[in-house]
């Protein structure tokens, strides 16, 4: 009698969270019910040091992140809710130096690069969960730039990417 009594009780849990009304999260993210699609403009690269494929490599791994971890569908055009930003930094600089002999200028022995993109977001049915921000991420790294720049990138985009979807997504 107990346990089919806790089995019960069990299944009427599960119809509760599934039958109420209000958000509901899929993949640890909360989605307003009413909202099913976003509309994630082009993220401009409009920073003073312009990397060729940041504004793309970005904008993209952003709709993929949505895409793959909500119900959304990523359109073109008018939808519920609307993402839009531009790429508004990208610098690197020293922040460690060495001397290598007294009579040599010192050199830098690690760097960091720090990338930071404004965010609108803007969904309509409901004003309290728009925002405009900046978010701002920085990595250190060794050696010339240049060569692994790319994976710096990804890096840091990743933990943008990370933060807006939070922003956006996390906060309900």
């Amino acid at each position: 009698m107990k346990k089919s009594l806790v089995i019960y009780l069990g299944l009427m849990l599960a119809v509760l969270v599934f039958v109420s009304p209000g958000c509901y999260s899929l993949s640890g993210s909360a989605v307003p019910p009413a909202m099913r699609t976003i509309n994630i403009a082009f993220f401009e690269n409009n920073a003073p040091i312009v990397v060729g494929n940041l504004s793309q490599t970005f904008t993209d791994a952003l709709k993929n992140r949505i895409r793959t971890t909500t119900r959304l569908s990523v359109i073109s055009g008018e939808a519920d809710a609307n993402m839009s930003g531009a790429i508004v930094g990208y610098s690197y600089a020293p922040v460690s130096v060495q001397a290598t002999n007294p009579n040599a200028p010192p050199i830098a022995n690690a760097s960091v690069l720090t990338i930071t993109v404004r965010v609108k977001f803007v969904y309509d049915a409901d004003k309290k969960l728009n925002f405009d921000q900046t978010f701002s991420k920085s990595t250190n790294f060794q050696g010339d730039i240049t060569s692994q720049e790319q994976s710096l990138i990804k890096t840091i985009s990743t933990q943008l990417i990370d933060d807006i979807f939070n922003k956006a997504f996390n906060n309900w």
